[in-house]
């Protein structure tokens, strides 16, 4: 394999890779604005509420590095923060259903 095709193989992987993480903030964001949903929708009490709370702090913020995502880490934010305000939510759920 010649110096070109190896060096097009290589951009053609971090292409790939970038790709990938940004397309899976949304599918992580989503599953975290289902699961407030679900948590909002149940019996908030003062245990949960600040949970809650946290939750769409954290969902606000992960759309928000994913949004303005310019490198690989940026979509790493933005899955963290994701997933974060998604098991805050499901403790609030948990905490909802004794």
């Amino acid at each position: 394999m010649t110096r070109i095709g190896i060096l097009l193989a290589l951009i053609l992987l971090v292409a790939t890779a970038t790709v990938a993480w940004a397309f899976t903030c949304p599918v992580v964001i989503k599953q975290a604005e289902d699961l407030i949903k679900k948590a909002d929708g149940g019996k908030v009490t003062p245990d949960t509420k600040p949970l809650i709370e946290e939750a769409k702090k954290l969902l606000t913020e992960a759309r928000a590095h994913h949004d303005n995502a310019k490198t690989k880490r940026d979509h790493g934010d933005a899955v963290r923060k994701a997933k974060t305000a998604a098991a805050f939510a499901e403790e609030a759920i948990v905490l909802q259903n004794p």
